[in-house]
């Protein structure tokens, strides 16, 4: 009996090890992603080895002040074409994508390279203007007392397509 138990507890650790690996992203944070079947990651998600998110701040009272995103929005066209370089977009045209902030500005995210990807606005179902609904909404239940800002920030770096069905529903 003692045999059968180190063997059920040997299958039970290299299954968890092997679930760890599959869904571990950098940084420690889960990238939901890898169970999202149909996404592709660089199209309509980003690649969690590449963006992993990035905060700047946790303070509510900055992020729900009006106009604060207008005080800290500034990624240099160098910035974002290293983000298309990383990303392997050579060539784009206008308006067919925007250099994203994976975890929002007004959710506290940051300008920096970790927490930008190239997301399409003409991909479907899924595009940055879907994204930006569930930033919205994440930013209204903030600045309400709601959702703990670092639940927001975590739930939209680790899977953004989860967090939109958890916080505004179907996925058009």
């Amino acid at each position: 009996m003692g045999r059968a138990w180190v063997a059920v507890v040997l299958v039970i650790a290299v299954f968890i090890l092997l679930l760890l690996q599959t869904t571990r992203g950098p940084g420690g944070l889960t990238s939901g992603p890898a169970s999202r079947a149909g996404y592709k990651i660089g199209v309509d998600l980003p690649d969690p080895r590449l963006t992993p998110g990035d905060v700047l701040t946790t303070d509510t009272n900055t992020i729900c002040r009006p106009g604060y995103t207008k005080t800290v929005r500034n990624v240099p066209s160098s910035v974002k074409n290293a983000v298309y370089r990383e990303y392997g977009i050579a060539t784009h045209q206008p308006r067919e994508y925007e250099v994203d902030h994976l975890i929002s500005l007004e959710l506290g995210g940051s300008n920096s390279i970790q927490n930008l990807w190239p997301q399409s606005y003409q991909t479907t179902p899924l595009n940055a203007h879907v994204k930006d609904k569930l930033e919205n909404r994440l930013h209204s239940l903030v600045c309400s007392g709601q959702v703990p800002i670092q639940e927001a920030q975590r739930a939209i770096a680790q899977d953004w397509i989860g967090a939109y069905q958890k916080y505004l529903g179907p996925l058009p």
